[in-house]
C-alpha cells in the first residue's frame, strides 16, 4: 500500500505540464491550488503575488482563511464541516487529484502543509509540486495574471484522522515520558535561540528533548525534494527511527509539514504535527521548559 501512494506525494513540473496540457486524460481532474503563505515581516503576501502570477488554472488556497478563526494561534486546523466547505467552493470533490504548490524562494514552503492538511481530512489523492513555482518558471512554462474565474461550485467530505495531530498535553506528556520523537523543523538559530522569531511576543528556543531538522536541509539547492535516500540519511543521522512514531513541530505548524512529506517519500505515512507548534508551547510553558542559549523566557 505504502508504495502505491508515494509516488503520489510528489510530482514534478513536467508532469504537471503534460497532465494540464489540450487533450489530456488527466486535465479535468486535476485541481491546482496555489498555497502560498510567508512569515511575518517578510513583506510578502501570497493573495497579492497569486494576482501578480500563477500557474494556469490555479486558485489560491488562503491558509489563515481555512483555518480555526476563534484560536488564539495563527492558522490552526478548521473543523472538518470548514473544510469541507472551503474545498467546495474551490471546486474540490473527494474524486479530484489535488496539486499544490507555492512561490517560496526556497523552491517550498507551506505547500506541505496544504498537502498535510488534506490527507489528515481524509483526501489521499494529493501532491506537492515538486520545486514549486521556482521549478515551473526555470523550465519556462507559461503563467497567468489576474485571478481565475471562480470554478463550480462541488461537494467535499473531510473527516478529520485526529491520530496524526498532536495537542499541547501530548508535548507536555512527552517532555517528561519521551514517549515519541519530537523533530523541530525551523533553522538552527531559532531552534537554538540565538535567532529571534518572526512573531512579535515570541522567543526562539525549543521543546525539550526535541531534535532540530531544518526543513531546508531536505531541498536541493534547486528547490527540488531531495531523494528517499538522502532524506533516510537526513532522518538517521539525527538520530530519527522512522519505524517508531514521531511528531514535527516547528514555529507555528507549517514547515513542520516538510518533515512529514519527507518521512511519507521514505514510506512512512503517520508523521503527526503538532499544530499549535513553538509559538502554543511558549505561550504556555513555564520558563524552564524553554530550552535556549539565548534570552528564553523570563516571568
Amino acid at each position: 500500500m505504502a508504495q502505491q501512494l508515494v509516488p503520489r506525494a510528489l510530482v514534478s513540473t513536467r508532469w504537471l505540464w503534460d497532465a494540464t496540457r489540450a487533450g489530456s486524460t488527466l486535465k479535468s481532474n486535476i485541481r491546482i491550488l496555489d498555497a502560498s503563505w510567508h512569515l511575518p515581516k517578510t513583506g510578502r503576501d501570497g493573495w497579492r503575488e497569486f494576482k501578480e502570477r500563477h500557474i494556469p488554472g490555479a486558485f489560491y488556497f488562503d491558509l489563515d482563511g481555512c483555518s480555526d478563526r476563534t484560536s488564539p494561534y495563527d492558522h490552526m486546523l478548521p473543523s472538518a464541516d470548514q473544510f469541507s466547505e472551503y474545498m467546495g467552493k474551490l471546486g474540490v470533490s473527494n474524486s479530484s487529484h489535488v496539486v499544490v504548490y507555492d512561490a517560496s524562494d526556497l523552491g517550498s514552503f507551506s505547500a506541505p502543509r496544504v498537502w498535510w492538511m488534506f490527507r489528515v481530512f481524509g483526501h489521499p489523492h494529493v501532491s506537492v509540486l515538486d520545486g514549486g513555482l521556482r521549478a515551473w518558471l526555470r523550465e519556462g512554462h507559461p503563467v497567468n495574471s489576474g485571478k481565475e474565474p471562480w470554478p463550480k461550485p462541488t461537494e467535499f467530505q473531510a473527516k478529520l484522522d485526529k491520530s496524526n495531530v498532536v495537542g499541547h498535553e501530548e508535548i507536555e506528556e512527552f517532555t517528561e515520558k519521551r514517549n515519541f520523537q519530537l523533530v523541530d523543523a525551523r533553522i538552527e538559530g531559532r531552534f537554538r535561540g540565538l535567532e529571534p522569531e518572526p512573531r512579535e511576543g515570541i522567543e526562539s528556543g525549543h521543546i525539550p528533548h526535541a531534535v532540530n531538522i531544518p526543513f531546508p536541509s531536505l531541498l536541493t539547492e534547486e528547490g527540488l525534494e531531495k531523494s528517499p535516500e538522502e532524506l533516510k540519511r537526513i532522518f538517521q543521522q539525527k538520530g530519527i527511527d522512522l519505524s517508531k512514531r514521531l511528531v514535527a513541530t516547528c514555529g507555528s505548524g507549517v514547515t513542520a509539514c516538510h518533515i512529514a512529506l519527507a518521512s511519507f517519500l521514505c514510506g512512512k505515512e503517520d508523521t503527526a504535527i503538532y499544530d499549535g507548534s513553538w509559538v502554543e508551547w511558549y505561550m504556555r510553558a513555564k520558563p524552564e521548559d524553554i530550552v535556549s542559549e539565548g534570552r528564553g523566557k523570563t516571568l
